[in-house]
Formats: structure tokens, C-alpha cells, sequence
């Protein structure tokens, strides 16, 4: 699904991905995009072909040190992510490659948006949807970056937080220099680009779901404005995108469970274009199919372990099952594989693709294929919406309807339910976890703690955890909320044997480091 082209927005944000080189010589025989087919196609590039997940899930409260059994080191970009260090290697799934194939993404957009204006703007009907889809994929590319690396926006702080340039045209210059501005700045401007492309986007794609077709904007808006504080509009666009009828959207996981019992054939399954789930699929290079696959070594050393699904996820308690969960407790039941002495539960759904670029030397790249939207998210992100504005019967329909298509037990959890079960349950500590964790958000987000609203919340976080386990936005969610988390080493018991660190809701590393080759290149670093 990617296409290459040697186009002139290549030469944008130079300074940004330190292709010094390659920009010297500007090559003779560049593709002119003047057809409307011609920007379909470089509409391909404007997709990021790394994953920001990796790098997301390391960060997180998702990832336990497991050095006292697994003694194969994971490698040091590994190290230094789940460290939360400043990092200063390279490899598929490092912060470098995230940035610098983010900022591609958005030069290809750039590019297309271009031509099309060259050739008449969204005035002419064969560009219009290509017009709507340059300007969310613009949109899309620069919501992650600015929430990956910079500090998470609010009310109170995002006019003075370091931001990033929004690059809204192709840059022909060579090393630019980019005023950072602040975070709010790049919101308002993704604010603008995502209302003009929603007046454009289609449908009308050979594979559809490989680019942002409508239910695919919805839900991008949704989430959004579920991160902008404008929840009003985040349950708008949620039930634009979801129907009169959610339930239809859902993922099939009984279809699942009883179709594909091996590992690779589910995976294809979950991530397949026909399931109605997934609005908008991706692909990138990452080593993601290693770690949240039933593989032993290095790739274990940081990982995801049955002591945290047991005391703080998804085989923790929950409100109409207050025992710990078990495999079958799911419809589409994760699987627990053992590793030396830990175990490790996972869901079978990140895709893992490898191509061999020297088929006798048997080396390569890895791969992986991601839903980036999905209906079961997007009900949550509609949930936690209206949570936010105290619409709590109306949540906790979304929330029963996501619970009921997950479990084997029929689910119809009340309110007084949700409440009692989070208002007697400790808050988290290191050495006695729970899945109920300190929270300390900065407005708009506003939970008022004892409460039914914070209980709400609780299991809304737990469910998001769940559903979006391994696919890096349980990072988002601990920025958004400001939850402290810390740097475990566990043992084969699960015990914590040391902690190393901790990120309170303030530590200025939730805004990752800009990578390096682009501070040496002038781009002004996050603050430390």
C-alpha cells in the first residue's frame, strides 16, 4: 500500500529529518503530479510508514523490567525508551524514524494539496475528496507528533508550551530554520484542517480503508476533540461515525475465536479491511509482532507480564466479576504463554509481516499492519466524552455495550455498581497495585475525586486499557490524566524487586526528546 515518489516536498522540514545528503542534489527526473490519479497516488505517501505504538507502549505502565529472569538484553534503544532517557539510537522503532516519517507524511500532503490547487482546487470534482483526505492525513500526522512529542495539551498551560511548526505548504528551501510556537497553537490549526476535511472526504478509494474515508474522519474527530476539551463535539462526531446502531460496528469476536485458533491467521483476521471494526489501517516497520507475540528472548526483557494483567488490567477484577479474570472470561480469549519462568498474556493482534531484502542472507525488515480508528475504540472515546460532561446513563450504555461484546458473561453493570466497586477499591502503589491510579489532570479534564464521575472514569481507563493493549495508547491516556507511573524490576514471582524511577504528572519527559540528528540540526530540544 505505499508509494514512493521522488517528488520535490521531499525537501521540506529539512531540518527536521537531517537529510542533508540527499537534499544536495536535487534529482532530474522527479514525478510531476498534474492528474487527478497522480495525486491519488502520492496520497499514499501520506501516511506515516513507522508506528509511533512501540515507542508509546515502553513508555507506559504496560512494559515491566523482567531483567531478574529474562537475561537477554532487549538492546539499548529499548533501554533507553523504557528508561525514559533521551535517546540516541536508531533502529525501526525509534523516536527518530517516528519523527522524521511523520513529517514525510505531512510534506506528501503538502504536496498534494499543491497540485490540487494547481489544477482547481475542491472545486473540481475529481480532486475534492483527494483535497479532504491531504487535509486529515495533514491533520493526523501532526496530532501525533505534538502529542508524542510535546507535553499533553490544556487549559491552563499549552499557550506557553514548546509546540511544533504546523507546515501547511511544501518547504523548497534548504535547512529551514522553524519557530517551535506553543501547543495550542498546532490544536487550533488541526482544529482547522480536520472541519475543512470533513467537508470533502469520500468513500471513493480501491481499498478504502487504507486512506481516511468517512467513518475514518468521524472517528479521528471524535478523538480529537476528546483530547481538545470540546466534548460536545467529540460525542458529534462518535455518533456520526457509529450510527443509530454501534453494536453492528463492533468487533466480531465470536468470529474470531471460533475461525482462526492459530496466531497468524488471527492476526490477519483482526487486522483485516472486511472486518467492519477497523476504519483506517496502516503499516509500518516495527518490531511490535516480537513483543506482543508468542516469542521468547530478547524481546521479552521489557514486556507486558501476567502480573500486571492480574493486579492492574485486564484479568484484574472488575464490577460484575470481582474475582481475578481468567482466559475465559473473554469471547475471543487472549492467550498466556510462558517464558522461562514469567508468563505473558496477549491478544493475537499484532500483525507481524517480515520481507527479505537478501532472501540467502535472510535479512530484512519487520513489519506490521495496525488499525489506527476503530468502532470499539471510538465508542469508548464517545464514553469517556460523556463522562466528562456528567452524562453518566448515557456512558455507562456505551460502556455495558463494549463490556457485553468483550466478555462471556452477559454484562449489565448499574451505576451504584460502578461506583462501589471503584470508591472501596485502594488507590495504586507500586508494591500493591490496582487499576485504580491517582489521577491529576489538567483542565479541561476535570474529575472531582470521591466521586461517581472518578469511578466512571476509572473503568473507563481500565476498558480503553484493554481494548487498545499493545497498540500504544495507554501513553496517552497517562498524560492526559496525569498518572504517576514507575519503573519496575520484577522477579519470577511478579514481585517488584526495585524501583528505578518515577514519572509524576509534571515531569517534563512526558514530552518525548526531539530526536537528535534534528536538535543537532538546529531544532530547538523539549526542556528537561
Amino acid at each position: 500500500m505505499k508509494h514512493k515518489y521522488i517528488i520535490a516536498a521531499v525537501a521540506a522540514l529539512a531540518s527536521l529529518v537531517a537529510c542533508d545528503k540527499f537534499l544536495d542534489t536535487m534529482p532530474d527526473n522527479r514525478t510531476e503530479i498534474d492528474s487527478p490519479e497522480k495525486v491519488k497516488a502520492l496520497l499514499g505517501a501520506a501516511y506515516s510508514d513507522h508506528i509511533y505504538s512501540m515507542v508509546t507502549e515502553l513508555l507506559s505502565d504496560n512494559m515491566d523490567n523482567n531483567r531478574a529472569v529474562v537475561t537477554a538484553e532487549a538492546g539499548r534503544l529499548y533501554q533507553q525508551i523504557w528508561r525514559w532517557e533521551d535517546v540516541s539510537e536508531t533502529g525501526n522503532d525509534s523516536e527518530e524514524n517516528i519523527w522524521s516519517s511523520f513529517w514525510m507524511a505531512i510534506g506528501a500532503a503538502n504536496q498534494a494539496l499543491e497540485a490540487i490547487e494547481e489544477m482547481g482546487g475542491p472545486s473540481n470534482p475529481e480532486l475534492s475528496e483527494s483535497y479532504g483526505e491531504a487535509l486529515l492525513a495533514r491533520a493526523y500526522a501532526h496530532f501525533i507528533l505534538v502529542n508524542v512529542f510535546c507535553l499533553q495539551y490544556n487549559e491552563e498551560t499549552s499557550v506557553s508550551d514548546q509546540g511544533l511548526p504546523y507546515m501547511d505548504k511544501p518547504e523548497q528551501g534548504l535547512n529551514p530554520k522553524y519557530d517551535r510556537g506553543n501547543v495550542a497553537q498546532v490544536y487550533s490549526r488541526i482544529d482547522e484542517d480536520i472541519q475543512e476535511g470533513l467537508k470533502y472526504v469520500g468513500d471513493n478509494y480501491d481499498v478504502p480503508k487504507y486512506h481516511f474515508n468517512k467513518q475514518a474522519a468521524l472517528a479521528f474527530a471524535a478523538r480529537f476533540y476528546l483530547y481538545y476539551g470540546q466534548y460536545e463535539k467529540a460525542v458529534k462526531y462518535a455518533t456520526d461515525c457509529l450510527g443509530d446502531t454501534p453494536k453492528t460496528f463492533l468487533r466480531d469476536y465470536a468470529d474470531l475465536q471460533a475461525n482462526y485458533s492459530e496466531i497468524g491467521t488471527a492476526r490477519l483476521a483482526y487486522n483485516s479491511t472486511d472486518q467492519k471494526a477497523n476504519f483506517l489501517m496502516m503499516t509500518g516497520y516495527s518490531n511490535m509482532g516480537l513483543f506482543w507475540g508468542n516469542y521468547s528472548g530478547s524481546n521479552k526483557h521489557y514486556a507486558f507480564t501476567e502480573y500486571i494483567a492480574q493486579t492492574e488490567s485486564f484479568l484484574a477484577p472488575v464490577p460484575w466479576n470481582r474475582t481475578m479474570l481468567t482466559e475465559s472470561a473473554f469471547i475471543w480469549r487472549p492467550r498466556t504463554y510462558p517464558v522461562g519462568m514469567l508468563r505473558y498474556p496477549i491478544f493475537w493482534k499484532i500483525d507481524y509481516e517480515f520481507e527479505y531484502t537478501d532472501p540467502v542472507a535472510g535479512i530484512g525488515y519487520r513489519h506490521t499492519v495496525y488499525p489506527c480508528f476503530t468502532a470499539d475504540q471510538t465508542l469508548l472515546d464517545r464514553a469517556e466524552a460523556l463522562i466528562l460532561l456528567k452524562r453518566y446513563d448515557e456512558a455507562l450504555e456505551d460502556l455495558n455495550l463494549w463490556a457485553d461484546n468483550m466478555y462471556v458473561d452477559k454484562v449489565e453493570m448499574t451505576l451504584d455498581m460502578v461506583h462501589d466497586f471503584y470508591s472501596n477499591m485502594d488507590y495504586y502503589q507500586w508494591d500493591q497495585p490496582t487499576q485504580k491510579k491517582e489521577l491529576a489532570p489538567r483542565k479541561p479534564i476535570v474529575v472531582d475525586k470521591g466521586t461517581l464521575q472518578e469511578s466512571m472514569i476509572h473503568l473507563l481507563l481500565n476498558c480503553r486499557r484493554t481494548e487498545t493493549m499493545g497498540q500504544g495508547m495507554r501513553w496517552f491516556d497517562i498524560k492526559r490524566y496525569g498518572i504517576t507511573i514507575y519503573r519496575r524490576a520484577v522477579n519470577s514471582n511478579g514481585d517488584v524487586v526495585e524501583i528505578t524511577d518515577t514519572m509524576g504528572p509534571d515531569d517534563l519527559r512526558r514530552a518525548v526528546q526531539i530526536p537528535l540528528k534534528s536538535r543537532d540540526a538546529g531544532f530547538e530540544p523539549n526542556k528537561r
